[in-house]
């Protein structure tokens, strides 16, 4: 878990790429594997306030999803002050365990896909990328970076996941557009020209669907 990751500086987010994509860590020139299943959850601020770092590109796009947070509702807020002003201890049990996970994880990538569904998902991401001749004209407006292979393999797990959590035995194109915003709206890069008309990636993203 890093919390505020663009408070770090880039050389240390440079170490976590390392072990983002190799899950492995380097020290002394000395590799250490990491234990499975290793995942990393990341919380970042507004980019705009003071003693920010931008993430680079390679970094985010080894993120599967980017959520959005915002305030809290008046009833949850309610329940947060609650519980973290008063004298209680919580007890926290765990859900499953990493063997358990691991296993999840395996029965997600043998569910089976339908080609049209990977073609759908395959041809989203393609579309994001300006220089593509399947890009619309809205692409070429306001995105001066596409989304790349990843988004698409990221994109069919998700809608794998998405299926399964919906009690189907395989994802469907419906699926895929659940989950496409929270898997592309960090591997999407604005022109000045989106950020001058107010234009949200979201936004962006929804128009292509």
């Amino acid at each position: 878990l890093a919390d505020e990751i663009n408070r770090t500086p880039p050389k240390t987010q440079a170490a976590l790429l390392e072990a983002m994509q190799e899950r492995a860590v380097t020290i002394g020139g000395v590799r250490h594997e990491l234990s499975q299943p290793y995942f990393v959850l990341a919380t970042q601020n507004p980019i705009e306030q003071e003693g920010t770092y931008p993430l680079p590109e390679a970094q985010l796009d080894r993120f599967m999803f980017a959520i959005n947070l915002t305030y809290p509702s008046l009833a949850e807020e309610i329940q947060i002050v609650k519980s973290t002003t008063a004298d209680l201890e919580h007890t926290l049990e765990p859900t499953f365990d990493g063997p358990t996970l691991m296993r999840y994880q395996k029965l997600i990538r043998r569910m089976p896909v339908a080609d049209n569904v990977v073609d759908y998902a395959v041809k989203l991401v393609v579309k994001t990328r300006p220089e593509s001749d399947n890009a619309p004209d809205l692409v070429k407006q306001y995105i001066d970076w596409g989304a790349g292979p990843r988004a698409s393999q990221n994109l069919i797990l998700a809608a794998k996941t998405h299926a399964a959590l919906s009690g189907k035995y395989s994802p469907d194109i419906e699926d895929v557009k659940a989950v496409a915003t929270p898997v592309l709206r960090h591997r999407l890069l604005k022109n000045y020209k989106a950020e001058a008309e107010g234009k949200s990636i979201d936004a962006l993203i929804q128009a292509l669907l």
